[in-house]
């Protein structure tokens, strides 16, 4: 297959142009939501860890594998489900659950009681994205793919964030606690609203829907479909790498700065009257969420002009991106200033997102209709069980390791667990550059 073939041609979609900007504003504010859950639990990992008397370990358990397990299997029965059931009406109660069991994070009184309701987070979130992607490939042109999608995945900068400003301030303002409740309260407004509005597109086209309804694909005719689909593995094993590198370093990157810059940034905050758990998550939450912003929109909108007849440009600019982004992150945890590691960790955020549109875009087209959202499952389940299973957990092991073990202290052994996993990450570069042999063959739509 020809990359020109590969693209094919305009479609027409079964929205009108104004309905779909307002359901694809509507689902990045679920997605934002999805992340600001996330991230508000590792912006609060210093007080909590304080107050419950956790190590890293234990902060890397909670954030990560605790939220992860749940999150990623449970993706996949949810992702069969959405192939055939209304889609907005599985995201909107997904939403509505995970927002539920945030604030019943701030109500935790223990480490068990916080980890059984950061399950309940991870159950919830495991039905945003899967229906959400094949959801919005129904809504779109073909041409229009990967900027849709990369709309829609600005939701992990703002809502990471957001998960760093809500966090920080709050916390500064009236404790770790309050942070919870005001980060899962607004999560159920916009689930009503989801309900009531999102429409499901396969109710417009009939013709399509009798078609799908005929031609049912099975859950192992899906994994036979993905099994072949060289490209598909390669994909996923390297935004699998740098998932793992982003949550783990996302999860601890305020912890980093608070035991390494505290001082500087407290003399700093000030002059905002705030004090530096409230001033670091808000500086980097701003820094690196816009940078993530950036980073995102400008991967979708190359992939489209560039990717749709190149279908090489879609895993090339990933590969290229994640040698470049090294150097900076490396340097920004190596230097003395707080504001000039701020920028430089800011640069790797622009570099590390720029996947977003072109990979979900590519997955998406790699595949039938009937199986776009298990494959969208199955994508999530190695990224988010590696990633962020693993990510922080791993991270926060060698931490203690380097800390206790290597005689570091804990400020440098997170450091240099840091380090030490971002470098790894050069391994995403390969597994990327590789997938540019079987990108142009396997497309199917």
């Amino acid at each position: 297959m020809t990359d020109t073939t590969a693209a094919g041609t305009a479609t027409a979609a079964p929205v009108s142009d104004g309905y779909r900007r307002y359901a694809l504003t509507v689902l990045l504010i679920i997605y934002t939501l999805n992340f600001l859950d996330r991230q508000i639990m590792a912006t609060l990992a210093e007080p909590m860890k304080r107050d419950l008397g956790l190590s890293d370990t234990a902060l890397g358990l909670m954030i990560g594998i605790a939220f992860a397990i749940f999150y990623t299997v449970l993706g996949i029965p949810i992702a069969r489900v959405a192939e055939r059931a209304n889609r907005p009406l599985i995201i909107s109660a997904s939403l509505a659950l995970w927002s539920g069991f945030t604030v019943l994070c701030g109500m935790a009184q223990t480490y068990t009681q916080m980890i059984l309701a950061r399950i309940g987070v991870g159950i919830g979130e495991a039905g945003c994205t899967p229906p959400a992607h094949s959801l919005i490939v129904d809504y779109v042109p073909r041409e229009k793919r990967a900027s849709a999608l990369a709309f829609y995945s600005l939701g992990t900068p703002i809502g990471t964030l957001l998960g760093m400003i809500i966090g920080g301030v709050v916390a500064d303002l009236w404790g770790w606690r309050a942070a919870f409740m005001v980060a899962g309260a607004p999560g159920v407004i916009v689930a009503l609203l989801a309900a009531l509005t999102l429409v499901e597109p396969r109710n417009r086209l009939k013709a399509d829907l009798a078609a799908r309804q005929m031609e049912q694909v099975t859950f192992i005719d899906a994994l036979r479909e993905l099994a072949y689909k060289r490209t598909f593995w390669l994909l996923a094993f390297a935004c699998s790498i740098k998932a793992f590198i982003g949550y783990g370093s996302n999860a601890f990157i305020v912890s980093f700065f608070l035991r390494n810059h505290a001082e500087e940034a407290g003399a700093m905050a000030t002059a905002f009257g705030m004090g530096a758990m409230g001033f670091i998550p808000v500086t980097i939450g701003i820094i690196g969420g816009t940078a993530g912003v950036l980073g995102t929109w400008l991967g979708g909108a190359l992939s489209d002009r560039y990717g749709v007849n190149n279908l090489q440009f879609n895993v090339v600019m990933p590969a290229i991106a994640t040698l470049v982004a090294i150097p900076f992150y490396v340097s920004g945890l190596l230097v003395d200033s707080f504001l000039v590691a701020a920028f430089l960790i800011a640069i790797p955020a622009i570099l590390n997102t720029l996947w977003y549109g072109p990979v979900y875009s590519s997955v998406q087209g790699l595949v039938r209709p009937q199986t776009r959202a298990t494959a969208a499952a199955i994508l999530l389940f190695i990224i988010n069980l590696i990633g962020l299973g693993l990510g922080p957990l791993g991270i926060g092991a060698i931490s203690d390791v380097f800390a206790h073990w290597g005689g570091l202290g804990p400020n440098d052994g997170l450091r240099w667990s840091l380090i030490t996993f971002y470098l790894i990450g050069a391994s995403a570069f390969f597994l990327f550059w590789l997938a540019r042999h079987s990108i142009r063959r396997e497309m199917v739509s």
